[in-house]
C-alpha cells in the first residue's frame, strides 16, 4: 500500500497520508449506496446522502490539492477502509430485523467517521507543523464536515434508530 520505501520526513508522512485519503474516500464513495438502498430510516437515508455528497467532494478537492502540490499515488486499496466497509456489510448481510440493519449501518459509518475525524486531524495538525496553511485548513475542514455528520447521527441514533432497535427486541 504504502509508495514511499522510507519515510524520513513530516511532509513524507503527510504526503502519504494523503494518499490514503483519496483512496479511502473513493472505496467509502462507492460502498455508501448500498448502506442508502438497505436503510429503511427516511432520516438515515438522508443523512448518508449528505454524506455521499460530502465524500464526493472531499475526492474533488484532494485531487485538486494533489494536482498543485504534484503527488501522485498508486491505487493500491486501503486495507483500514476495507476492514471498515467488508465489517459493515457482514453485519448487514446478517442483521434480519430492519431496525436492528438501519442500527448497523447508522453504528458502522459511524465507525468510519471516527476514523476520518481522527485522520484528518491529525493530518491538520502535521500540515500546521509544517508551515503549510492551506493544507491545514483544508484537512481541518474536512475534520470539521466529519464531525457534522457525526452529529447527525448520534442525534439519529438517539432519538430514533436505537429506540427503534430496541423495539424489535422487546417485541420478539
Amino acid at each position: 500500500m504504502t509508495s514511499i520505501q522510507n519515510i524520513k520526513t513530516l511532509h513524507q508522512l503527510l504526503d502519504e497520508d494523503c494518499r490514503n485519503f483519496s483512496i479511502e474516500e473513493i472505496e467509502l464513495h462507492n460502498a455508501l449506496p448500498e448502506c442508502i438502498s438497505k436503510s429503511s430510516s427516511v432520516k438515515l437515508k438522508s443523512i448518508l446522502y449528505e454524506y455521499y455528497e460530502q465524500v464526493k467532494q472531499h475526492i474533488k478537492l484532494l485531487d485538486k490539492y494533489f494536482e498543485e502540490e504534484n503527488i501522485t499515488y498508486l491505487n493500491t486499496g486501503s486495507k483500514i477502509m476495507k476492514a471498515f466497509i467488508k465489517d459493515a456489510q457482514d453485519k448487514m448481510s446478517n442483521c434480519t430485523d430492519q431496525m436492528v440493519r438501519d442500527a448497523c449501518i447508522l453504528a458502522s459509518i459511524q465507525n468510519i467517521n471516527h476514523y476520518k475525524i481522527a485522520s484528518y486531524g491529525t493530518a491538520a495538525a502535521f500540515a500546521a507543523t509544517l508551515g503549510m496553511i492551506k493544507t491545514s485548513y483544508l484537512f481541518y475542514q474536512f475534520e470539521t464536515n466529519e464531525k457534522q455528520i457525526d452529529k447527525l447521527l448520534s442525534d439519529l441514533a438517539i432519538h430514533e434508530i436505537n429506540i427503534n432497535a430496541r423495539s424489535a427486541y422487546l417485541t420478539s
